[in-house]
This record gives C-alpha cells, sequence and structure tokens, in this order.
C-alpha cells in the first residue's frame, strides 16, 4: 500500500513539474531565474553531504524551505520525460554509448531513444530546476548547462588523492586498489559529461567554476558555510 501510496505521489510530482513549470521555465529570460548553486566534485569529496548541509543553512539563513538539492532527482524527471527507465539514463551518465544491438532491441520493442534524446531531456530538466531557482545541483553536468545564466554560482569540490582514496575506502568498503580505480573512472566520466553539455568544447573547464574548494581543508559545515558566504557576495545579497 504504502510502496503504490508513494509510487502516485512521485508521479504527481512529475506531472505537476511538466506541466506547471517546464515551458514557463525554459521561456522566461536568464536575468529573471534562478538563484541556483552548482556543484562539481571529484570522486571522494562529498558532494551530497555538502549540498545537504548547504541547503540547511540556507534555510535556516532566510527562514525559508525553499531550498533544496537534486541529484538523482534529475534522473528521473528526464526518464519520465522520455517514458523510458532510469536505467537508460544512467547508461548515458556512465558514458556508455548504445551498442547497435541494444539499439536493435529497443527499437523493435517499440522503446528506443537515443543518446541525444537523452541529453536534450536531461539539459532541459536541469535548466528547469535551475531556472525555477532556489536549488543546488549536484553535477549532473550543471556548470556546463547552466554556464550563461546571471543568478548562479558554481563550485567545484576537490581534495589530494590520497585523501580522496581513503575516503571512498571508508565510505564503500574498498581496498586501495579499487579506490584508485573508482576514482580514476568516475572522475573521468564526470569530466567527460562536463564537455559534452557545453556548446564549445574548451581547452580546460577551471574557468567555469567561480570558486575551488579543497575539501580536505576544511569541515562540511565549514565548506557549506564558504559557499553560503560566496553565494551572497557574487549575488550582491545583503540581509
Amino acid at each position: 500500500m504504502f510502496v503504490a501510496y508513494k509510487a502516485l505521489a512521485v508521479k504527481k510530482i512529475f506531472d505537476y513539474f511538466d506541466t506547471r513549470y517546464r515551458a514557463e521555465m525554459l521561456g522566461r529570460p536568464v536575468d529573471q531565474t534562478g538563484p541556483v548553486i552548482t556543484i562539481s566534485r571529484l570522486t571522494g569529496c562529498d558532494g551530497r553531504e555538502v549540498a545537504a548541509e548547504l541547503v540547511a543553512q540556507l534555510n535556516v539563513r532566510y527562514n525559508t524551505n525553499r531550498w533544496k538539492w537534486v541529484d538523482k532527482d534529475i534522473i528521473y524527471h528526464a526518464a519520465h520525460e522520455l517514458r523510458t527507465d532510469t536505467q537508460r539514463i544512467e547508461t548515458y551518465y556512465q558514458g556508455f554509448g548504445m551498442t547497435d544491438i541494444s539499439q536493435m532491441i529497443m527499437a523493435f520493442s517499440g522503446s528506443y531513444v537515443t543518446d541525444s534524446s537523452v541529453k536534450k531531456a536531461v539539459r532541459e530538466v536541469v535548466l528547469s530546476i535551475a531556472r525555477d531557482g532556489y536549488a543546488v545541483i549536484i553535477g549532473r553536468g550543471g556548470v556546463a548547462i547552466t554556464h550563461d545564466m546571471c543568478n548562479a554560482l558554481h563550485v567545484r569540490l576537490m581534495a589530494p588523492l590520497y585523501w580522496r582514496v581513503q575516503n571512498v575506502m571508508n565510505k564503500k568498503g574498498m581496498t586501495t586498489e579499487k579506490a584508485e580505480a573508482y576514482i580514476t573512472e568516475t572522475d573521468s566520466k564526470r569530466h567527460k559529461l562536463i564537455v559534452d553539455f557545453l556548446d564549445k568544447k574548451p581547452q580546460a573547464i577551471d574557468t567555469f567554476f567561480d570558486v575551488t574548494l579543497n575539501r580536505s581543508s576544511f569541515t562540511l559545515d565549514q565548506v557549506s558555510s564558504m559557499i553560503l558566504t560566496m553565494y551572497e557576495a557574487k549575488l550582491g545579497i545583503k540581509l
């Protein structure tokens, strides 16, 4: 009963999001959208934990509950938009192109979704969430998709490799070798995703970030507090 109720609730959220906001958000002038904060991170830098703490601080500071953080939500929205399963979107995010055999199977089943369709859906979902505002978007190519928004702060989290390896080992129970391999592979995919969403392929992506923070130097609370301060400074917010 609970599962069925939850599924119905999620469907209503998707329907409401699509019909109420999509056209309006995508049609708004850029300077009338946001605010949004994007967080890109090297693997093992606790992006979700930072986002959750940042949202908590933002809502307390402004006495609101409007701020939210999004990550996997983008996959669910894109899958709903394309009437496909979330695994298809995950495949795109993982950097695996559709094989000829997979394309044939999906075509015969009537559920064929191209990589370009997935990319378009993801871009529109991210833009809609960002332009609706009061969102902290973790990864998902957010910095590339929203780089021309005025009311936006783009943050990158990094840390020394040894620190990230230890963090991944602790969280995922991996050996040193597996953690290193996981970090190398995931970092490569995340970098590729950002580049894929940019209209022009840059020589480096560093200039797309407003600030880069060394996660190993600060606690979650400190990192989140600094991001909040920089958000207010960039957007000229005064309390």
